[in-house]
């Protein structure tokens, strides 16, 4: 077994802390993602965070709270829905997405190559055929009429909603996840966007002392 898939118990205790149900095979594509993510860190440093504890908590188990959220409206226009995960990194929370939604098509979408490559070499290792990865700034990307897109410590919120928000689907929404309430970026979002917060939803991220939340978006005018 490796120092990786010794932190098992821990993924499942999570996932039942979450209300997930996480089948075996799940369970195999997160862990080995995470060592896969650690082994490429030591030469391309995808991420600052290097202690195999952290990246459990900080990474999966963070992109992991958002899943039981997601689930509940992903379905509800589509049985296949397309999620955009902005700024993805080494594919957070994209990477998860894929593993716990087979049903959607999870495009990954970073500036920085090294990352972008990471993330299509885990989707071959992974088998994860639902996940893409795309090296381009998420504005000058063709429409991808998505369902969701997401970005976690991407931008501002009215960034976000500028630079993503034309890849956003008639009845699609965008989410942000943060820290604590971002109260100054949302007074900025409605004075430069047409853009406004619908919701704002608390997160409980396992085994982490922090304050998180989910930030949703809708465009004025649109449902």
């Amino acid at each position: 077994m490796t120092a990786t898939h010794q932190f098992a118990p821990r993924l499942r205790a999570a996932a039942a802390d979450l209300g997930l149900d996480i089948s075996p095979s799940q369970e195999h594509v997160l862990l080995t993602y995470l060592e896969q993510l650690q082994r490429w860190n030591r030469s391309y440093n995808l991420t600052a965070v290097r202690d195999p504890e952290q990246m459990l908590v900080q990474h999966l188990f963070d992109s992991l709270s958002i899943i039981p959220s997601i689930q509940k409206v992903l379905y509800k226009n589509t049985v296949y829905p397309v999620v955009v995960d902005v700024g993805s990194g080494a594919g957070l929370p994209g990477v998860v997405l894929a593993a716990m939604c087979p049903e959607a098509t999870i495009h990954c979408v970073d500036t920085v190559e090294k990352k972008a490559t990471f993330i299509r070499y885990v989707a071959g290792v992974l088998r994860l055929p639902n996940l893409q990865a795309h090296h381009a700034r998420v504005e000058q990307l063709p429409l991808f009429e998505a369902d969701l897109v997401v970005s976690r410590a991407f931008a501002s919120l009215a960034d976000f909603a500028t630079l993503a928000g034309r890849h956003v689907s008639e009845n699609g929404q965008l989410l942000a996840m943060k820290g604590r309430e971002p109260t100054e970026e949302i007074e900025e979002l409605s004075s430069k966007t047409s853009w406004r917060v619908a919701r704002i939803e608390p997160l409980q991220v396992p085994d982490l002392d922090a304050h998180r939340c989910l930030v949703w978006l809708t465009e004025q005018g649109i449902a």
